[in-house]
């Protein structure tokens, strides 16, 4: 099993920062796309943005030109560096890898709340 630890959420003012990670352990045998998601009340999950293997990254158009996701592959972690946050950014954020062998896996998810 691939085991996800997301951390870095908090309460923050609009126009502010966070920095979320996300840690990857147990039975990992080769991430080829990492993900974050987020799932705001009563709304769909909905996809933030992703990198694959490769580098390449897909964002939403609602966090284009504010949030960054990253990697460090020796560390297993992935960022999401979220700028100019708003309050419709509020969501529950959702971390999600892909592995060649184990396939999706999911965190327990990290609250970001935005207050105006």
């Amino acid at each position: 099993q691939v085991q996800l630890v997301e951390s870095g959420g908090g309460l923050v003012q609009a126009g502010g920062s966070l920095r979320l990670s996300c840690a990857a352990s147990g039975s990992i045998f080769k991430i080829i796309a990492t993900a974050w998601y987020r799932q705001a009340p009563g709304k769909q999950r909905e996809l933030v943005a992703a990198i694959a293997s490769g580098g390449s990254t897909n964002y939403a158009d609602s966090a284009k030109g504010r949030f960054t996701i990253s990697r460090d592959n020796a560390k297993n972690t992935v960022y999401l560096e979220m700028n100019s946050l708003r309050p419709e950014d509020t969501a529950v954020y959702y971390c999600k890898i892909t592995d060649l062998s184990r396939g999706d896996s999911w965190g327990r998810g990290t609250q970001v709340t935005v207050s105006s």
